[in-house]
Protein backbone atom coordinates (compact mmCIF):
# COMPACT_ATOMS: atom_id res chain seq x y z
CA UNK A 1 0.00 0.00 0.00
CA UNK A 2 1.55 3.51 -1.03
CA UNK A 3 1.48 5.97 2.04
CA UNK A 4 2.99 9.06 2.57
CA UNK A 5 2.59 12.48 4.46
CA UNK A 6 0.45 14.91 2.43
CA UNK A 7 1.59 18.43 2.48
CA UNK A 8 0.87 20.94 0.23
CA UNK A 9 -0.91 24.82 -0.29
CA UNK A 10 -4.78 25.17 -1.47
CA UNK A 11 -5.02 27.51 -4.14
CA UNK A 12 -7.65 29.62 -5.52
CA UNK A 13 -10.53 27.92 -6.95
CA UNK A 14 -10.97 27.98 -10.12
CA UNK A 15 -13.78 29.50 -12.31
CA UNK A 16 -17.57 27.60 -13.50
CA UNK A 17 -15.77 24.44 -15.35
CA UNK A 18 -17.57 22.11 -13.64
CA UNK A 19 -21.39 21.20 -12.20
CA UNK A 20 -22.16 19.71 -9.08
CA UNK A 21 -24.65 18.96 -6.69
CA UNK A 22 -25.29 17.54 -2.63
CA UNK A 23 -24.09 14.45 -4.14
CA UNK A 24 -22.05 14.50 -7.46
CA UNK A 25 -19.29 16.53 -9.25
CA UNK A 26 -18.19 16.64 -12.87
CA UNK A 27 -15.96 19.14 -14.09
CA UNK A 28 -13.00 19.50 -16.87
CA UNK A 29 -9.16 19.95 -16.11
CA UNK A 30 -8.85 22.02 -19.83
CA UNK A 31 -10.26 25.59 -18.19
CA UNK A 32 -8.65 25.41 -14.35
CA UNK A 33 -4.58 25.65 -13.69
CA UNK A 34 -2.86 22.71 -13.54
CA UNK A 35 -1.45 23.25 -10.07
CA UNK A 36 -4.74 24.09 -8.67
CA UNK A 37 -6.18 22.17 -5.61
CA UNK A 38 -10.09 22.33 -5.83
CA UNK A 39 -12.06 21.85 -2.80
CA UNK A 40 -15.46 20.02 -3.28
CA UNK A 41 -17.85 19.10 -1.00
CA UNK A 42 -20.09 15.59 -1.30
CA UNK A 43 -23.60 15.75 1.07
CA UNK A 44 -25.27 12.53 -0.13
CA UNK A 45 -24.63 8.69 1.17
CA UNK A 46 -23.67 8.11 -2.33
CA UNK A 47 -22.96 10.11 -5.93
CA UNK A 48 -20.19 10.14 -8.46
CA UNK A 49 -17.41 12.35 -9.67
CA UNK A 50 -16.51 12.64 -13.02
CA UNK A 51 -13.10 14.50 -13.70
CA UNK A 52 -12.59 15.17 -17.54
CA UNK A 53 -9.04 15.99 -18.78
CA UNK A 54 -7.51 15.78 -15.51
CA UNK A 55 -5.32 18.36 -14.02
CA UNK A 56 -4.21 19.76 -10.78
CA UNK A 57 -6.12 17.94 -8.11
CA UNK A 58 -9.60 17.39 -6.20
CA UNK A 59 -9.57 17.17 -2.74
CA UNK A 60 -13.49 15.74 -1.73
CA UNK A 61 -14.81 15.80 1.67
CA UNK A 62 -17.62 13.83 2.62
CA UNK A 63 -20.10 15.43 4.36
CA UNK A 64 -23.59 13.09 4.28
CA UNK A 65 -27.08 14.23 5.76
CA UNK A 66 -28.55 11.15 6.24
CA UNK A 67 -32.11 11.26 8.90
CA UNK A 68 -30.79 10.02 11.88
CA UNK A 69 -27.50 9.20 10.81
CA UNK A 70 -23.83 10.88 11.46
CA UNK A 71 -21.18 10.41 9.29
CA UNK A 72 -19.70 8.10 11.83
CA UNK A 73 -23.09 6.13 11.56
CA UNK A 74 -26.09 5.69 13.81
CA UNK A 75 -25.90 6.07 17.36
CA UNK A 76 -22.01 6.17 17.30
CA UNK A 77 -21.79 2.85 15.14
CA UNK A 78 -19.03 2.67 12.43
CA UNK A 79 -19.95 2.82 8.72
CA UNK A 80 -18.08 2.47 5.56
CA UNK A 81 -17.02 4.42 2.36
CA UNK A 82 -16.39 2.28 -0.78
CA UNK A 83 -15.48 3.77 -4.26
CA UNK A 84 -15.42 2.16 -7.40
CA UNK A 85 -13.58 3.38 -10.48
CA UNK A 86 -15.38 3.59 -13.55
CA UNK A 87 -14.20 1.36 -16.70
CA UNK A 88 -12.75 3.91 -18.53
CA UNK A 89 -10.51 5.04 -15.71
CA UNK A 90 -7.00 6.75 -16.11
CA UNK A 91 -5.08 10.02 -15.78
CA UNK A 92 -5.74 10.51 -11.91
CA UNK A 93 -4.74 8.84 -8.78
CA UNK A 94 -7.25 8.71 -5.91
CA UNK A 95 -6.16 8.58 -2.20
CA UNK A 96 -7.79 8.00 1.20
CA UNK A 97 -6.61 11.67 3.29
CA UNK A 98 -6.82 10.52 6.83
CA UNK A 99 -4.30 12.88 9.44
CA UNK A 100 -2.27 14.54 7.12
CA UNK A 101 -1.73 11.17 5.17
CA UNK A 102 -2.50 10.21 2.12
CA UNK A 103 -2.94 6.24 1.40
CA UNK A 104 -3.51 4.72 -2.21
CA UNK A 105 -7.05 3.77 -2.99
CA UNK A 106 -7.00 3.30 -6.41
CA UNK A 107 -4.06 3.58 -9.06
CA UNK A 108 -3.70 5.21 -12.77
CA UNK A 109 -3.89 2.00 -14.35
CA UNK A 110 -6.41 0.41 -12.01
CA UNK A 111 -8.84 -2.52 -13.63
CA UNK A 112 -12.63 -2.53 -14.09
CA UNK A 113 -14.30 -3.27 -11.00
CA UNK A 114 -11.67 -2.76 -8.16
CA UNK A 115 -13.38 -1.52 -5.29
CA UNK A 116 -11.79 -0.12 -2.30
CA UNK A 117 -13.11 0.50 1.11
CA UNK A 118 -12.61 1.95 4.71
CA UNK A 119 -14.36 2.53 7.78
CA UNK A 120 -14.94 5.62 9.18
CA UNK A 121 -15.48 6.54 12.85
CA UNK A 122 -18.20 8.63 14.70
CA UNK A 123 -17.82 12.30 13.91
CA UNK A 124 -15.25 12.00 10.93
CA UNK A 125 -15.33 13.72 7.89
CA UNK A 126 -13.42 11.43 5.64
CA UNK A 127 -11.54 13.17 2.59
CA UNK A 128 -10.35 12.21 -0.73
CA UNK A 129 -7.29 13.33 -2.78
CA UNK A 130 -7.88 12.91 -6.78
CA UNK A 131 -4.28 13.62 -8.15
CA UNK A 132 -4.31 14.13 -11.82
CA UNK A 133 -1.26 12.09 -12.70
CA UNK A 134 1.69 13.73 -16.12
CA UNK A 135 0.73 12.78 -19.27
CA UNK A 136 1.47 14.11 -22.70
CA UNK A 137 -2.05 13.61 -24.00
CA UNK A 138 -4.62 13.89 -21.51
CA UNK A 139 -7.18 13.86 -24.15
CA UNK A 140 -8.71 10.44 -23.26
CA UNK A 141 -8.43 10.78 -19.93
CA UNK A 142 -11.10 10.50 -17.85
CA UNK A 143 -11.01 9.49 -13.81
CA UNK A 144 -14.76 8.76 -12.77
CA UNK A 145 -15.67 6.98 -10.39
CA UNK A 146 -18.93 6.21 -7.89
CA UNK A 147 -19.39 6.45 -3.96
CA UNK A 148 -21.40 4.85 -1.39
CA UNK A 149 -21.27 5.23 2.46
CA UNK A 150 -23.36 2.42 4.21
CA UNK A 151 -23.40 0.60 6.91
CA UNK A 152 -19.78 -1.39 8.18
CA UNK A 153 -20.81 -4.68 6.35
CA UNK A 154 -19.55 -3.04 3.35
CA UNK A 155 -15.70 -2.75 4.43
CA UNK A 156 -16.30 -6.40 5.29
CA UNK A 157 -17.51 -7.57 1.71
CA UNK A 158 -14.80 -5.57 0.22
CA UNK A 159 -11.76 -7.91 -0.94
CA UNK A 160 -9.63 -4.58 -0.95
CA UNK A 161 -10.77 -3.14 2.39
CA UNK A 162 -8.51 -1.29 4.57
CA UNK A 163 -9.29 -2.02 7.18
CA UNK A 164 -9.61 -5.82 6.96
CA UNK A 165 -8.44 -8.20 9.07
CA UNK A 166 -8.34 -11.35 10.01
CA UNK A 167 -11.48 -11.16 12.67
CA UNK A 168 -13.86 -9.69 10.17
CA UNK A 169 -12.74 -11.73 7.28
CA UNK A 170 -13.77 -15.47 9.15
CA UNK A 171 -17.30 -13.04 10.31
CA UNK A 172 -18.05 -12.24 6.85
CA UNK A 173 -18.08 -16.13 5.85
CA UNK A 174 -19.12 -17.94 8.89
CA UNK A 175 -23.08 -18.48 9.11
CA UNK A 176 -25.47 -16.53 10.57
CA UNK A 177 -26.61 -17.40 13.93
CA UNK A 178 -30.30 -17.47 15.09
CA UNK A 179 -30.49 -13.73 16.06
CA UNK A 180 -28.58 -12.50 13.03
CA UNK A 181 -30.62 -14.38 10.79
CA UNK A 182 -33.99 -12.56 12.23
CA UNK A 183 -32.50 -9.31 12.18
CA UNK A 184 -31.36 -9.78 8.60
CA UNK A 185 -34.93 -9.93 7.47
CA UNK A 186 -35.65 -6.93 8.84
CA UNK A 187 -32.48 -4.83 7.86
CA UNK A 188 -31.31 -6.40 4.52
CA UNK A 189 -31.75 -4.75 0.76
CA UNK A 190 -33.34 -7.70 -0.29
CA UNK A 191 -35.28 -10.80 1.22
CA UNK A 192 -36.28 -13.75 -1.73
CA UNK A 193 -36.76 -17.24 -0.74
CA UNK A 194 -35.42 -19.52 -3.71
CA UNK A 195 -33.23 -22.29 -5.10
CA UNK A 196 -29.69 -22.43 -6.13
CA UNK A 197 -29.26 -23.01 -9.76
CA UNK A 198 -25.60 -22.67 -9.76
CA UNK A 199 -22.51 -20.93 -8.00
CA UNK A 200 -19.73 -19.70 -10.78
CA UNK A 201 -16.24 -18.56 -9.40
CA UNK A 202 -14.67 -15.09 -10.25
CA UNK A 203 -11.00 -15.43 -9.71
CA UNK A 204 -10.17 -12.16 -10.65
CA UNK A 205 -12.17 -10.56 -8.68
CA UNK A 206 -12.07 -12.95 -5.88
CA UNK A 207 -15.93 -13.69 -5.93
CA UNK A 208 -18.65 -16.15 -5.85
CA UNK A 209 -21.58 -15.09 -8.22
CA UNK A 210 -24.71 -17.59 -7.15
CA UNK A 211 -26.98 -17.79 -9.33
CA UNK A 212 -30.89 -17.76 -7.52
CA UNK A 213 -34.46 -18.79 -8.94
CA UNK A 214 -36.30 -17.26 -6.45
CA UNK A 215 -39.85 -17.95 -5.91
CA UNK A 216 -40.77 -15.21 -3.48
CA UNK A 217 -39.50 -12.11 -2.85
CA UNK A 218 -40.37 -10.59 -0.13
CA UNK A 219 -38.78 -7.04 -0.01
CA UNK A 220 -36.04 -5.37 -2.43
CA UNK A 221 -35.17 -1.97 -2.25
CA UNK A 222 -33.40 -2.15 -5.99
CA UNK A 223 -34.42 -4.45 -8.90
CA UNK A 224 -31.65 -6.67 -8.42
CA UNK A 225 -34.35 -10.03 -8.91
CA UNK A 226 -36.40 -9.48 -12.31
CA UNK A 227 -39.18 -11.72 -13.48
CA UNK A 228 -38.34 -14.89 -15.37
CA UNK A 229 -42.08 -15.95 -15.33
CA UNK A 230 -45.47 -15.64 -14.23
CA UNK A 231 -44.18 -17.31 -10.35
CA UNK A 232 -40.37 -16.83 -10.22
CA UNK A 233 -37.52 -14.06 -10.50
CA UNK A 234 -33.69 -14.68 -11.71
CA UNK A 235 -30.54 -12.92 -10.10
CA UNK A 236 -27.63 -12.76 -9.06
CA UNK A 237 -26.15 -12.45 -5.58
CA UNK A 238 -22.43 -12.15 -4.59
CA UNK A 239 -19.93 -13.37 -1.80
CA UNK A 240 -16.39 -13.52 -1.44
CA UNK A 241 -14.17 -16.23 -2.86
CA UNK A 242 -12.31 -17.27 0.51
CA UNK A 243 -16.27 -18.30 1.74
CA UNK A 244 -16.39 -21.59 -0.70
CA UNK A 245 -20.07 -21.29 -1.49
CA UNK A 246 -21.32 -24.56 -2.91
CA UNK A 247 -24.77 -25.15 -5.19
CA UNK A 248 -27.32 -27.17 -2.65
CA UNK A 249 -30.22 -28.26 -3.02
CA UNK A 250 -33.59 -27.26 -1.13
CA UNK A 251 -35.16 -23.93 -0.74
CA UNK A 252 -33.10 -21.14 1.23
CA UNK A 253 -34.07 -17.42 2.75
CA UNK A 254 -30.97 -14.85 0.62
CA UNK A 255 -30.56 -11.42 2.63
CA UNK A 256 -27.98 -9.36 2.12
CA UNK A 257 -27.14 -5.77 0.83
CA UNK A 258 -26.74 -3.55 -2.26
CA UNK A 259 -23.19 -2.81 -3.23
CA UNK A 260 -22.98 -0.45 -6.52
CA UNK A 261 -25.89 -2.05 -7.65
CA UNK A 262 -24.83 -5.71 -7.38
CA UNK A 263 -26.85 -8.25 -4.70
CA UNK A 264 -24.54 -9.07 -1.43
CA UNK A 265 -24.81 -12.14 0.36
CA UNK A 266 -25.44 -11.69 4.58
CA UNK A 267 -27.32 -14.82 5.44
CA UNK A 268 -28.83 -17.84 3.65
CA UNK A 269 -30.32 -20.29 5.91
CA UNK A 270 -32.47 -23.32 4.47
CA UNK A 271 -35.59 -22.15 4.55
CA UNK A 272 -37.24 -24.67 7.29
CA UNK A 273 -34.58 -23.86 9.30
CA UNK A 274 -35.61 -20.05 9.37
CA UNK A 275 -38.98 -20.68 9.46
CA UNK A 276 -38.33 -22.86 12.92
CA UNK A 277 -36.30 -20.11 14.33
CA UNK A 278 -38.91 -17.58 13.22
CA UNK A 279 -41.61 -19.23 14.54
CA UNK A 280 -40.21 -20.04 17.99
CA UNK A 281 -38.99 -16.54 18.18
CA UNK A 282 -42.81 -15.44 17.62
CA UNK A 283 -44.40 -17.44 19.94
CA UNK A 284 -42.08 -15.99 22.56
CA UNK A 285 -42.69 -12.55 21.15
CA UNK A 286 -39.21 -12.22 20.31
CA UNK A 287 -39.21 -11.30 16.34
CA UNK A 288 -37.91 -7.94 15.94
CA UNK A 289 -40.28 -7.69 12.45
CA UNK A 290 -42.80 -9.52 10.95
CA UNK A 291 -42.31 -11.87 7.37
CA UNK A 292 -45.55 -13.20 6.05
CA UNK A 293 -44.39 -17.34 5.61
Amino acid sequence: MEVFVWIFVLTAVTGPSYSADECSWRGSGLSRPEQDVEQVFLRCAEGSVEFLYPTGALRLTLLPHLPGHGVGGVSGMPSSVCVKPEPQWGGAQLYLERGGVLELLVSDTAGPSHIRCFSITPGESPALFLQATPHSDISRRIAAFRYELRGDWTARLSVNSLDTNADTEEGVCRPCNDTEMLMAVCTSDFVVRGNIRAVEADSEQRMSVIRVSATRVYRQKWPLFSSAGRLTHSGEIRTLLRCGVRAGSGSFLFTGHAHFGEAWLTCAPRYKDFLRVYEHAKQNLQIPCTLHT
